[in-house]
């Protein structure tokens, strides 16, 4: 999963400028052996690198200094990062003030990256960021672990979002351009005082990471969980701040409960329970469904109803539990359809991470689909056009980790360039006459 991503919402835009000193400032073996020269702070504001240093680790801490070897790349079996054995990660908080949610999803097929070199086949992670339900970014990160059991990350490509739309792709490297280094990640054996650098292309990515504690026990979304580990974690800005990773997870929070969070809300198949899915939460997500399409007073309170009496039913994980109820609440106040939108596309959200627990992966996502065409429907008849965009993305992106399980997906692909191009174009009276049959289309594929 994504391990590096920072949690402040801001962040210091690339210039021309640096592009030139990155592209100057090397990368591969021979940097590797000199990993005490001075790292420019950045203005987070300006994005032009200052006069003084950052206070990095001294040379002998660092334990990534070496040149990974790569027999079997895509085996990321990492306790502490194990990209190729978790499905699924959802993880939830706040940001900002702002209701903030995360999919971390392992998609098929990976991706061959040149490092020193030699070509490494790569494990694709998506990461899909929610601020307050609406798209705020999305990432397509390359992991691979060298024979020693260390995982190297190798680059990814970044779209952040705008009001639904790509307002720029910074933070977007990879191993081998601009002189990138691979950059190790997770070490195979990590210790107190371990020093590495996730990203370490200065004044275009830098982190660089110290390990705090190891073997420690942390609250887990359905338990505890043993051989824990948190990290400090300094930025370009000079900034710091702690995650948590944990085995069977990977990064497990990042931030407090009161503040700014980002932590692990339920990962599959680690949190997976065998047996059908309980009568009461299928009638919460029934319930779900109709208040998402249509926020009345009767729908919300038969949401109320349901949810009441599955939390008393059966484990819900703090974090998941704490969220629905706010998001509830947020809807039962809302007042009006229009303020009712944004809490009920976010409770429905909650909803499909409580079934990952019962349900595969897929059957999940392409009840995922469902849920950002009913949005979509919304909002083109709203005519709100940053909204329609953002929703044509939360399509892409579910479909992204679903088509290879569909028979007949260049029917789909056809129907969502449609959509694209009318998302693009601005055009929601279009958008109005696609979507009932594109509607028709997911449920067919959900069976729903």
């Amino acid at each position: 999963m994504n391990t590096h991503r920072r949690i402040l919402l801001t962040g210091a835009p690339v210039t021309a400028a640096a592009l030139l000193a990155g592209a100057c400032s090397g990368g591969g073996p021979a940097d590797r052996a000199e990993p005490s020269a001075c790292v420019r702070v950045i203005d987070e504001k300006t994005g032009r690198a200052g006069s003084s240093c950052l206070p990095t680790a001294p040379a002998k801490d660092r334990v990534d200094v070496t040149e990974p070897r790569f027999a079997h790349p895509t085996r990321i079996t990492n306790p502490l990062h194990p990209t190729s054995e978790v499905t699924q990660i959802i993880m939830g908080g706040q940001v900002d003030g702002k209701p903030f949610r995360t999919e971390v999803s392992l998609l098929p097929g990976t991706k061959t990256i040149e490092v020193d070199g030699q070509p490494v086949e790569a494990r694709i992670s998506q990461y899909a960021a929610f601020s307050d339900g609406r798209i705020h970014e999305v990432a397509l990160d390359w992991y691979a672990q060298s024979d020693d059991g260390s995982v190297w990350y190798l680059g990814e490509d970044v779209f952040n979002y705008d009001n639904g739309v790509v307002a720029d792709t910074e933070g977007t490297w990879q191993a081998g351009r601009d002189h990138a280094p691979a950059a190790m990640i997770m070490p195979a054996d990590p210790r107190k005082g371990d020093v590495y650098r996730p990203e370490n292309l200065p004044e275009i990515v830098f982190e660089e990471v110290t390990v705090q504690a190891v073997d420690q026990t942390v609250d887990g979304p359905y338990g505890r969980v043993e051989g824990a580990m948190t990290v400090r974690e300094l930025h370009m800005d000079g900034s710091t701040e702690e995650k948590v990773f944990a085995p069977g997870y990977g990064e497990f929070s990042t931030g407090t409960k009161g503040g700014d969070l980002e932590a692990v809300s339920l990962a599959v198949p680690t949190d997976v329970k065998p047996g059908p899915v309980p009568a009461r939460l299928a009638a919460l997500d029934r319930a779900v469904v109709g208040a998402h399409q249509s926020p009345r007073a009767a729908t919300v309170r038969e949401v109320r109803s349901a949810w009441d009496a599955y939390r008393a039913s059966d484990a819900v994980p703090d974090l998941l539990e704490r969220q629905m109820e706010r998001d509830l609440v947020a809807l039962e106040n809302a007042g009006n359809r229009e303020r009712a939108q944004g809490p009920a596309l976010r409770v429905a959200q909650n909803v499909t991470d409580l079934r990952l627990r019962y349900e595969p992966v897929p059957t999940v996502d392409l009840d995922r689909l469902a849920l950002w065409t009913r949005q979509l429907t919304v909002d083109a008849k709203a005519g709100n056009e940053g909204a329609v965009a953002g929703d044509v993305t939360g399509l892409e992106i579910v479909w992204e980790r679903v088509r290879h399980e569909v028979q007949d997906a260049e029917t789909v692909d056809a129907d969502l360039g449609k959509l694209r191009a009318a998302a693009d174009g601005k055009d929601t009276a279009e958008i109005q006459r696609l979507a009932p049959a594109f509607t028709q289309r997911i449920a067919g594929l959900s069976g729903s």
